[in-house]
């Protein structure tokens, strides 16, 4: 058996600060789907459950939105309905936009329908004034809805993954130019406005876009090599801060995408999709801290604003325990690095590929399309559950406390040595993923937390391949693809029962924990009374 897991901490020690960067910001489809009830229902559910603060989708000026159409004559026609109707929405449950300007209307687009089955212009817009007269326009309208001190506290972040050819067809030098009219849009309605990008797509190893555009080439050294030994950087980061620096631009925010793969595909889309190793985040984070840091704009936060263990919304391994305990190991080992890890996505509800042909399709989403809660719901949960001062850190998990309550939370974590990738992806069906699940071995957990009020009572929640795993009881009622009501009213039952069991704290005030935890477990011990 594995070295043990050991957690040691004082009640009553000072400790430091914790922020909860991971449920900053969460990620969704694209903004129609954001008007549908059971989008919503999901998203009230992981306000609830795991205090999402913001929410950042794709399309807000596509053409399903109707904000922007043009006369015969090429007069604008705004309207704002559907976009009032969507934020009204997120802010009566509690969520503010963290709003992406993007992609173009099909009246500014230079090319149209290039990504997604909904036909999204990823393209620049033909006219920049125009562009900036829209952006503005929509800025000054959100001003007079909701109040300037309300739309103070949101995020611009200009387009989606420009880099990549189905998301923008241009070049580099025309981004850096569309973010240029963009911010100075933004800021023209108020200066203390929050404005960033680049928004570009995961870290690479190679120099594939350091020019204008992609160069599929450089692509082919990456697949014979050593993931672990290359040097991985962000997308087009330093030429946007050169560039915004030699231009007087804002830099509120910077943002990129640090999935921890690298799809290294020709023009084609013909090539190999790479997992990198385990704690490919947390290293690639206190890069961006430091290349910031040391950046004309060392005051920028730092927003990762689409983040998982794949960028496929098609990879069981996103219903999975082991997907779950990835996103807390990942988590915790990136703490003060960065002001938000944006899990793409919490819902089902996403059709940038159509429509899941199943319930568990593998889709990015914490919840299904049927509201049944994925592992993954339960690791942003209990993220959620801690407290706002550390106490103690370890490889594998934390010990908080909460200073308004004084209560004490420790989540420990068990991602079994033996996978030393971050999760691998299941492609074509549930072979990677039903091995990871497998794999490993059992290790033993030491939580002691002194200080305590003796009697105090202690809630142990554990969440493991035997509890909580709903994917298991769906395989086993004979994987329904579009279950009943009654079958999803026990596939839900099944995914919310985590392991419960409390503890009374004896009478020297220590707490002591010992449990053996199955390979991927997450081991949640939370001072309730």
């Amino acid at each position: 058996m594995a070295e043990p897991i050991t957690l040691h901490a004082s009640a009553t020690e000072a400790g430091r600060p914790l922020t909860h960067f991971w449920s900053t910001v969460v990620g969704a489809g694209r903004a129609n789907e954001g008007l549908r009830a059971d989008w919503q229902r999901h998203l009230a559910a992981v306000r609830e459950g795991c205090g999402f603060e913001y929410v950042r989708f794709h399309g807000l000026l596509h053409d399903d939105m109707f904000v922007y159409t043009e006369r015969e004559d090429g007069t604008p026609v705004l309207n704002f309905q559907y976009v009032d109707a969507l934020f009204d929405a997120l802010l009566d449950a509690g969520v503010r936009p963290f709003v992406e300007l993007g992609f173009s209307p099909r009246a500014l687009a230079r090319e149209t329908e290039t990504v997604f089955w909904w036909g999204a212009h990823g393209a620049p817009p033909v006219d920049l004034d125009r562009w900036s007269f829209l952006v503005r326009s929509l800025v000054e309208h959100w001003v007079a809805r909701y109040g300037l001190a309300e739309v103070r506290a949101w995020y611009f972040e200009v387009w989606n993954e420009a880099n990549l050819r189905g998301f923008f067809r241009g070049t580099r030098s025309e981004y850096l130019a569309l973010y240029a009219a963009s911010a100075r849009a933004v800021k023209a309605v108020d200066e203390r406005l929050r404005v960033g990008g680049p928004a570009t797509s995961n870290f690479v190893p190679d120099a594939r876009f350091d020019g204008e555009t992609e160069d599929f080439q450089v692509h082919e050294a990456t697949l014979g090599a050593d993931l672990d030994s290359l040097d991985w950087k962000p997308v087009w980061l330093e030429a946007f801060l050169d560039f915004c620096e030699r231009e007087h631009l804002p830099v509120d925010f910077v943002s990129t995408h640090p999935y921890p793969t690298d799809w290294a595909l020709d023009e084609h889309g013909q090539g190999a999709r790479l997992t990198r190793e385990v704690d490919a985040t947390p290293k690639d984070l206190a890069l961006l801290r430091r290349l910031v840091d040391a950046s004309a704009f060392p005051d920028a936060e730092i927003h990762l604003t689409e983040w998982n263990s794949s960028s496929s919304p098609r990879d069981f391994t996103h219903d999975t325990v082991p997907a779950a305990v990835y996103v807390v190991r990942s988590v915790l080992r990136s703490i003060g690095t960065v002001d938000s890890l944006a899990y793409w996505t919490f819902t089902d509800v996403f059709e940038e590929g159509g429509a899941g042909d199943e319930m568990f399709h593998g889709g990015f989403g914490m919840i299904t399309l049927q509201g049944v809660p994925k592992p993954t719901f339960h690791a942003y949960r209990m993220l959620h559950a801690l407290g706002d001062t550390l106490l103690a850190t370890a490889d594998d998990g934390v010990v908080t406390r909460d200073d308004a309550t004084g209560r004490v939370t420790a989540l420990v974590h068990h991602y079994p040595a033996e996978v030393t990738r971050s999760v691998p992806a299941s492609f074509d069906d549930r072979t990677v993923a039903d091995e990871t699940e497998a794999a490993g071995s059992p290790r033993e957990v030491v939580l002691v937390v002194e200080g305590l009020a003796p009697g105090a009572v202690v809630e142990l929640e554990t969440l493991d391949p035997e509890h909580a795993n709903p994917v298991a009881a769906w395989r086993a009622m004979g994987a329904p693809s579009s279950p009943t009501r009654e079958q999803t009213a026990l596939l839900d039952a099944a995914a919310r029962a985590t392991r419960r069991e409390s503890v009374v704290v004896p009478a020297d005030g220590v707490l002591r924990v010992e449990r053996t935890l199955a390979p991927w477990s997450l081991l949640l011990a939370r001072q309730v009374a």
